[in-house]
């Protein structure tokens, strides 16, 4: 027993070291504070747990599932790579040339506010095509057996978990980075971030370009 504990801590080490950095909450957490400069305090906390949540389905799909969608639709993990990272590329560019004008916190619906939920706030901001293809290629190297499978599968969870945990801690507390930081390092941070995200962007795309014409390839012959 303590040895299959073991082994289901090391595999969720594996998977929250892989996710990890792609998904980067903390580099994330000053481009959500910005995407949600017109909520108030609480609301940012209940879009922290909501994108925590989204995030949490959304990469363990991805893991279980996310080969058989993409075979089902007849879409290679190249093009969703060049999709999403034009998505990624153009939500960067769009935080970039964003005025950074301050809105008054509160002063929008519920309703609005929780729209972003899922798609800028969790989708591609915090689990994009890149996390995506991470969690599709550690699923992809499941054992076919049923006893290792489901080790993995218990360490692909608590993996996950574990990086949800910490993109709710990053994005719920984002609001103490503005009082540590003040408003003009708030403003290099969130515009530095913002180029950072259109260069993954492009990373990601040229990524699934190399994949599908050999670009690196042909530039080496």
């Amino acid at each position: 027993m303590t040895e299959d504990i073991r082994g289901v801590l090391q595999g969720a080490l594996l998977v929250l070291a892989a996710l990890f950095p792609i998904v980067n909450p903390l580099g994330n957490a000053p481009l959500f504070l910005s995407l949600t400069a017109d909520a108030s305090e609480a609301q940012r906390k209940v879009l922290a747990r909501k994108v925590a949540v989204n995030g949490f389905v959304l990469l363990v799909a991805a893991i279980f599932a996310g080969d058989l969608i993409l075979d089902f639709f007849g879409v290679s993990v190249p093009v969703l790579q060049v999709a999403g990272g034009l998505v990624v590329a153009s939500l960067g560019f769009r935080l970039l040339h964003d005025s950074g004008e301050a809105t008054a916190p509160g002063n929008v619906g519920a309703g609005a506010i929780g729209a972003r939920a899922f798609y800028p706030l969790t989708l591609p901001l915090t689990v994009g095509p890149g996390s995506i293809s991470v969690a599709v290629t550690v699923g992809a190297n499941f054992p076919s057996t049923l006893q290792p499978y489901v080790g993995d599968a218990l360490s692909a969870l608590v993996g996950v978990l574990a990086v949800c945990a910490s993109i709710y801690a990053c994005y719920a507390f984002a609001e103490r980075l503005t009082r540590a930081l003040g408003s003009t390092g708030l403003a290099v941070v969130m515009r530095l971030s913002a180029f950072i995200l259109l260069c993954i962007g492009v990373q990601i795309m040229w990524n699934g370009a190399d994949a599908l014409f050999g670009i690196s390839a042909a530039r080496r012959g």
